[in-house]
Formats: structure tokens, C-alpha cells, sequence
């Protein structure tokens, strides 16, 4: 529930922020970035402090080496959040993001069915419902940016008349 409580949490100070004059942090998507940096930084943060033990047990059984994929998932969640605090990286770190949230999703299902979970909101539904609502900001941003960067013309030569 902290994820989401982060996400939520700073978004909207970001969206008052620039609805009270900072041109910088008034575009949605600016808000939807810093929410979701703030909440991947949190995530990834407890991969190496306070839940490791528990992101460990996660680990469905199948796969070799959880404390590994644990550190390699924080590493990357650290590393996306910081992507899409910077505007040439935005792309690639929603993206990114996006597919590491696909792909860690077998973790929550792992614990969800077989009575892991520590918390009420870890339950399949609650779960299932924050990571639809995760990947689909991960996903708005992408999309955004996609849009807005910049064209470039095919045969075009730099200097050359137009």
C-alpha cells in the first residue's frame, strides 16, 4: 500500500506545485514522473533495506538465485526511477519499467496463491488492481513522450536546402 500511497501522494503535490506557478511541474505527465520516480525509489530502496528477507521469499522456487534477481530488480527500479527524473532517459525508463513490472508480476501472483502475503492489500485482487494501476501510468508516460519527441526527416542532409 506504500507504493501507492507515494505515487498518489506525490503526484498531487507535484500537480499543486504547478498549478500554483511553477511553469516547470505544470504538465500532467511532469507529475505522473515524479510520482512514479518517488514510488520506484521506494520499491527499489527496500530490495536492499527493511523487506529484502521478504522480496527474497517472493521468489517464486523455481528460479535460481532470488537474492540475485532481487538486487538485479532493485538495481533497476532504482536506476528507472532516475531515468524519468531526466528528460533524455524518460523513454527508455517508462518503458523499462513497464516491462519489469510485467515481468515481476509472477511474484505477487507467486505469493498471492499460495498465502504468502503479509498484508491485506497483498491478496491477489487488491495486488492485481495496484500493478494495473502501476504499469498503466508507466505506460501514459511512455506514451506521452513518444508523441512528443521530435521527428526527424528521412534523406534530409544537415546544411542542405530545403
Amino acid at each position: 500500500m506504500e507504493p501507492l500511497i507515494v505515487l498518489v501522494a506525490v503526484t498531487i503535490v507535484i500537480l499543486i506545485a504547478g498549478a500554483a506557478g511553477i511553469q516547470r511541474l505544470r504538465p500532467w505527465p511532469v507529475a505522473l514522473r515524479g510520482g512514479l520516480a518517488a514510488m520506484f525509489m521506494l520499491t527499489g530502496t527496500v530490495h536492499f533495506v527493511y523487506l529484502r528477507t521478504e522480496l527474497i521469499g517472493m521468489v517464486p522456487p523455481a528460479l535460481p538465485y532470488p537474492g540475485l534477481i532481487v538486487t538485479i530488480t532493485g538495481v533497476l527500479e532504482l536506476a528507472g526511477a532516475l531515468g524519468l527524473l531526466w528528460r533524455p532517459t524518460v523513454l527508455w525508463a517508462s518503458c523499462g519499467l513497464s516491462l519489469l513490472l510485467i515481468v515481476m508480476f509472477p511474484a505477487n501472483l507467486y505469493i498471492a496463491l499460495n498465502g504468502l502475503y503479509t498484508h491485506p492489500e497483498d491478496t491477489l485482487i487488491p495486488r492485481t488492481l495496484m500493478q494495473i494501476l502501476f504499469l498503466s501510468v508507466s505506460l501514459a508516460i511512455w506514451r506521452y513522450y513518444l508523441r512528443q519527441r521530435p521527428v526527424r526527416k528521412q534523406g534530409v542532409k544537415f546544411g542542405a536546402p530545403r
